[in-house]
């Protein structure tokens, strides 16, 4: 198998509790965590990654206390308007992936803007999900269907496991390889629920503002060790 996978997804966890261990305001991690985002993007597309998600804030998070809302919507505006020339000179294609219907008026043009400035760009593919649940992923997806079969461009006994999985945010792009999870929790979190089926997961401790390229490579030496089966025995593998 493949020493680097193809599409990595990772929860960016611990900002947050990386800040409050230091006596810090947890926005002061988050900010951290951004820079750590450019780390991973370099070095990613330095090690051959062709697909690489990130987890930036999920259908649950508005649960957080309104002003660490605000702060994370700011520091989204803020970071992106800052680094998408960075990106667009490095050849990242951008998209975020969730229902951004929720955000300002001005945060969805400067997406929309984004994502066209980076769309001929033919390397890493940067995917952040952004108001996204995997929950919803489905949901979204079965709505679309259920409108086909309303009118009757689909029967219902046509519906397969292909048909929905094209109706998913990133149905373009193959399944995660590999999933790093930061920060010590050992969760997916609702995370592309769907397309981590076979997806190879990998929890470290490191708080997400400390992880470094050599977080990185670890956790791709850990993957490069593992036998990918798909449901087959090993002996069907060799």
């Amino acid at each position: 198998m493949d020493k680097i996978p193809k599409h990595l997804a990772i929860i960016m966890d611990g900002n947050g509790r990386w800040a409050e261990q230091q006596g810090k305001a947890r926005h002061v991690g988050h900010r951290a965590g951004v820079e750590t985002v450019r780390r991973v993007i370099e070095a990613c597309g330095q090690q051959g990654v062709k697909v690489l998600t990130l987890f930036a804030f999920s259908s649950e998070n508005w649960q957080r206390p309104k002003t660490e809302v605000k702060m994370l919507m700011e520091l989204f505006f803020t970071a992106l308007n800052r680094e998408i020339r960075r990106m667009h000179k490095r050849n990242v294609r951008l998209r975020i992936i969730g229902d951004i219907s929720a955000f300002s008026d001005k945060l969805q043009q400067l997406i929309r803007e984004s994502e066209r400035i980076t769309a001929d760009n033919d390397g890493l593919l940067l995917q952040v999900a952004a108001n996204y649940g995997g929950r919803w992923d489905i949901t979204q997806a079965a709505r679309k269907l259920a409108v086909r079969v309303e009118n009757k461009e689909l029967k219902p006994d046509q519906i397969t496991e292909t048909e929905l999985a094209q109706c998913l945010s990133c149905a373009d792009v193959p399944d995660p390889d590999l999933f790093i999870r930061t920060g010590g929790e050992k969760r997916i979190s609702n995370f592309l629920l769907w397309q981590c089926a076979y997806t190879e997961l990998y929890f470290c401790e490191t708080l997400w503002p400390d992880f470094r390229k050599e977080d990185l490579l670890a956790a791709f030496q850990d993957y490069a060790g593992r036998q990918r089966r798909f449901g087959r025995i090993s002996a069907q593998m060799q």
